[in-house]
């Protein structure tokens, strides 16, 4: 697992991408009604299909490999359906499951490639690398007798040396600051938790904050678990931050929002041409029926949060502050092959308590659909909310009598838009070597640094170590010319980050976020509402 070296801003490129993958990204899997994936049954036909594929077969003037027409077929036929009907061939499904299933085998580090070696950044407690001895600042040089430094491996390249069944054993060489010679491990694989709770945390004596990543098998408990301590800590309100949170399984969702709604009161509901209406209501007596609470969006939010954000704004339980969440609004069920594969297919559509269906069309073609966020960037739907129109079909009403939005994700009760503050030609040029520089200033720092465990020791001792002048002879040494104006536009947001990344570093994600949030406005609007509420 490796840290992202820089933050996702809203930017074009960066929204073209994600369009392009989220068909596969968002949404993927859904447990059945059971909370178990469940087989779907199909009747196997001599149909054209197989007629075709047993004529080419048989008389086709080449030797064909069937298994390999029929696994370039599948994906062409999911691709008539709908943009979330995909095909997992048998080498990727493991994988493509793993974020779901909240584990991975694997010997527990995060890591990052520096000059083209594998740096340890943490170990994850308890796990295997941490057992046998590991330690933050190790550089892994062999992976069973393999050279891993100085070839410019890529990260799935090295996750995929690293990774493997429970129970087998990999072993490595690593050097270690103040060790002449190399450092032989060997370490066995076991189950790694994914955890999708990133941090939580008391921003003031009376509102906790908690973020989460993706909806997994643990995201529930993961969730119940900080909401608990931060209860025993004096929270009183709540901000649940799913902005970035692409969704993932249903029922982790619907679990969280019987945490906020009193019993009866209804979650979600699917419905498909043959599946009948499904409802799920709250069943009472949650860890946060009352108490102030705000849900954070944008337009990285989708599927299961969806899910979330709409029963909580439909039953005028809490407040969505952000921008308008992705729009998926497909069930897909998870159906296994013999050969290892899956496909997941759509088989219903979920409505918010008052029957929004928030799925964004695809009539017009998979193109349109996956351009559709570029298509809200270009129309200054990120900056203004005024460039965002509702047909009057669309609109439907809460029982508070509050109006709420249908037909492509969920529209925010209060629309924050995408922050530009700061942002300079400099920043642009040098943002790729912030964390660069954070990495190595952790690196030489790094006996230093150990001493903090809170993040606020931290952030006072590095305001006094001259960061940004340090970090802007960095930059010319590496081809960026000083710019004095847009240091003086772009030096606070530069020195927030390199701070963060510092912290993430020692302190993992509970240092990064409490000084991350200075440069979050979405966030900090949040607070300040709860305070004047």
């Amino acid at each position: 697992m490796k840290y992202n070296n820089t933050r996702r801003d809203i930017i074009l490129p960066l929204v073209a991408a994600f369009a392009l993958a989220a068909g596969i990204v968002i949404g993927i899997y859904l447990p059945g009604r059971n909370s178990v994936p469940q087989q779907t049954g199909f009747r196997v036909k001599s149909d054209k299909i197989n007629s075709i594929l047993n004529i080419i077969e048989a008389d086709y003037v080449d030797t064909v490999n069937r298994a390999e027409l029929v696994e370039a077929a599948i994906p062409a036929i999911l691709k008539k359906l709908d943009p979330h009907s995909v095909y997992i061939p048998a080498k990727d499904l493991q994988r493509a499951n793993e974020p779901l299933q909240g584990n991975f085998d694997g010997i527990g580090i995060s890591f990052n490639m520096l000059t083209d070696t594998i740096l340890v950044i943490s170990t994850i407690p308890g796990g295997p690398s941490e057992k046998v001895g590991l330690m933050a600042g190790d550089k892994i040089i062999y992976v069973n007798d393999s050279l891993v430094a100085g070839r410019k491996l890529s990260d799935e390249k090295v996750m995929g040396m690293l990774k493997g069944p429970r129970g087998t054993v990999v072993s490595i060489k690593l050097m270690r600051k103040g060790y002449s010679d190399l450092i032989p491990f060997d370490i066995t694989r076991d189950k790694i938790p994914i955890a999708s709770v990133d941090v939580s945390y008391m921003i003031n004596d009376k509102t906790g904050y908690i973020k989460i990543n993706n909806f997994a098998m643990t995201t529930y408990e993961e969730f119940l678990k900080s909401i608990r301590e931060l209860k025993s800590v004096g929270m009183q309100k709540l901000i649940l931050d799913l902005r970035e949170n692409s969704g993932g399984v249903m029922e982790a969702a619907t679990r969280i929002a019987d945490e906020f709604l009193k019993e009866g009161e209804m979650i979600v509901y699917t419905l498909g041409r043959s599946q009948p209406k499904n409802e799920t209501r709250a069943k009472g007596n949650g860890e946060f029926e009352s108490g102030d609470l705000v849900l954070l969006i944008d337009e990285w939010s989708a599927s299961a949060s969806e899910i979330l954000a709409g029963a909580i704004q439909d039953n005028d339980r809490g407040t969505i502050i952000g921008r308008r969440s992705f729009g998926k609004g497909l069930v897909q069920e998870p159906v296994p092959f013999n050969d290892g594969s899956g496909m997941r297919l759509t088989v219903a559509r979920y409505y918010t308590p008052t029957g929004r269906s928030i799925q964004k069309p695809y009539n017009n073609g998979f193109d349109e659909y996956f351009d559709d966020l570029n298509s809200r960037f270009e129309r200054g739907e990120f900056t203004a909310s005024d460039s965002i129109q509702f047909a009057d079909s669309l609109k439907f009403t809460t029982k508070g009598g509050k109006t709420v939005y249908g037909g492509g994700g969920i529209m925010p009760d209060i629309f924050v838009p995408v922050d530009t503050t700061g942002r300079s030609a400099y920043f642009i040029a040098v943002r790729p070597l912030i964390y660069r520089y954070a990495l190595n200033y952790t690196e030489k720092n790094r006996e230093t640094l150990n001493k903090f465990t809170e993040p606020g020791e931290m952030e006072k001792y590095l305001d006094r170590q001259g960061l940004l002048n340090n970090f802007i002879s960095f930059a010319e040494k590496n081809g960026v010319k000083r710019d004095t104006e847009g240091i003086k536009l772009s030096g606070q947001v530069i020195s927030i980050q390199l701070k963060a990344y510092i912290a993430r570093n020692i302190l993992d994600n509970k240092g990064f976020y409490p000084i991350w949030k200075e440069l979050d406005t979405t966030l900090k609007f949040a607070v300040d509402y709860l305070e004047k509420d």
